[in-house]
């Protein structure tokens, strides 16, 4: 597997798969197809997260439900334009993948591998805001830049609670820094001005401990887990 940029890229998950797999796009001949990936939480919830594949990975052309596996790659983005509009379209793209055939080895991967995690290395490039909740509790939305092959970019939204997010509101746009978390997808309505309401979903980066990268590259830990603050995430 190729392993350049996965150091300030790099995320595992460990799910069952709900869905066929989709065509994505062609790229020189080789064909990528998008699948969901249904991700357990702590709390007994699930996390459906599109997984990006290309052909070569996918064993006789073929990915079946209800599937258990491992999945190893990046947390991307790109431009969709759709009615005119721009939107950041998020996905994993899968760098390697394992089928996990009995109960025997989802055990043993359970062992090796966190069930849902990602790290980024990159820098804010949009002034976090701050805010609370209905119920109080201290949020920070984060737009983290991170730096990809062939000078390209993945724009990834973060969401940092408690005195992280405190921590977050004061930063500057250019701050080099490390976040360990996991991908949350989360349901919402968006309401029209002819009074339509549709369904949507929004996946983020729920951040489980920020680092300050100093400029000499070393990493400067300023806040770590958050624990009971951010249990809405976990």
């Amino acid at each position: 597997m190729d392993t350049t940029y996965l150091e300030n890229n790099h995320i595992v998950l460990l799910g069952k798969v709900t869905s066929d797999k989709r065509f994505s796009h062609e790229i020189y001949g080789e064909k990528f197809y998008v699948f969901d990936l249904s991700v357990p939480r702590l709390s007994g919830n699930d996390d459906i997260i599109p997984v990006t594949i290309s052909e070569r990975l996918i064993p006789n052309d073929n990915i079946e439900i209800n599937s258990k596996i491992v999945v190893e790659g990046q947390f991307r983005s790109y431009n969709s334009y759709v009615d005119g509009k721009n939107k950041l379209v998020l996905t994993v793209f899968a760098k390697d993948i394992k089928f996990l055939e009995d109960q025997e080895s989802e055990v043993e991967a359970k062992k090796d591998f966190v069930s849902n995690e990602v790290t980024l290395i990159g820098y804010i490039c949009k002034k976090p805001v701050y805010r609370q909740t209905p119920f109080g509790r201290e949020i920070a939305d984060i737009l983290l830049a991170v730096n990809r092959a062939y000078s390209k970019s993945d724009y990834i939204p973060c969401i940092a609670w408690g005195r992280t997010a405190r921590f977050c509101e004061n930063m500057e746009v250019g701050t080099e820094v490390k976040i360990i978390g996991r991908v949350q997808s989360r349901q919402y309505e968006k309401k029209y001005e002819d009074g339509t309401i549709e369904n949507k979903v929004a996946y983020e980066v729920s951040v489980g401990s920020l680092e300050v990268v100093n400029q000499d590259g070393e990493e400067k830990k300023e806040e770590t887990t958050a624990t009971e603050e951010n249990q809405e995430a976990i």
